[in-house]
């Protein structure tokens, strides 16, 4: 695997709240599903470098593949210590469903992952072939391709002049936020108008309410 820096720091200490989730296996099943992220690197400029990509869960660590040029490379070779981001806004939670005159219950549910690692350039030859095969199997699941084959002279071609990166997590922070902290009739209100409403992911976001709450 190519060498990047790696700057000697503290890990960065998780701040746990009612939403935090712990579970590994809730956690592995929302990265399993998720196919779009964005990565945060050091930046040569006053701003910190974020980058949307997609992405793909696979064997307990984040993989990406890239071009080798561009700036995202440049500054993965200066200092690989990143952060990747996944979310999932589930609902939107209007503010009348708990009350009739304040704005501020307004809030949304939703799932998100940070992952605090390093990036790691991927050189050996079936581990870049494993990666880009989970890739499409996520993203194309219905087939409708030739599989990943290094014997094959044009996917070898392929294989060898794409860059496929991984982050290796040192930490990792989840937070899934569906009304935990909610008293009892807040929560029926607010699973109830959900169940009403029946926009497209309410029955999702019902589904995660009852899931996690105590008055259930």
């Amino acid at each position: 695997m190519e060498k990047l820096n790696t700057p000697k720091e503290p890990a960065i200490p998780m701040r746990r709240s009612e939403h935090s989730e712990t579970d590994a296996a809730e956690i592995e099943a929302f990265l399993q599903r998720m196919s779009f992220g964005y990565l945060g690197t050091g930046s040569e400029t006053a701003y910190p470098s974020i980058v949307p990509l997609n992405f793909v869960w696979h064997a307990g660590a984040v993989y990406f593949h890239s071009s080798r040029l561009g700036q995202k490379v440049k500054e993965l070779k200066r200092n690989n210590a990143v952060t990747f981001c996944v979310a999932d806004e589930v609902a939107l939670i209007p503010s009348y469903f708990t009350s009739e005159k304040l704005a501020c219950p307004a809030t949304a549910f939703f799932k998100s992952v940070m992952v605090y690692g390093r990036a790691v350039i991927v050189e050996e030859v079936d581990e870049k072939v494993a990666a880009l095969s989970a890739f499409m199997q996520k993203l194309q699941p219905e087939g409708g391709y030739t599989p990943f084959d290094i014997s094959d002279d044009e996917y070898r071609r392929e294989i060898k002049s794409v860059l496929v990166v991984k982050i290796v997590p040192d930490s990792l922070s989840a937070k899934f936020k569906f009304g935990q902290n909610r008293n009892e009739e807040e929560w029926i209100r607010v699973r109830d108008g959900l169940a009403q409403r029946g926009k497209p992911k309410d029955a999702e976001a019902v589904q995660e309410m009852e899931k996690r709450c105590p008055f259930h």
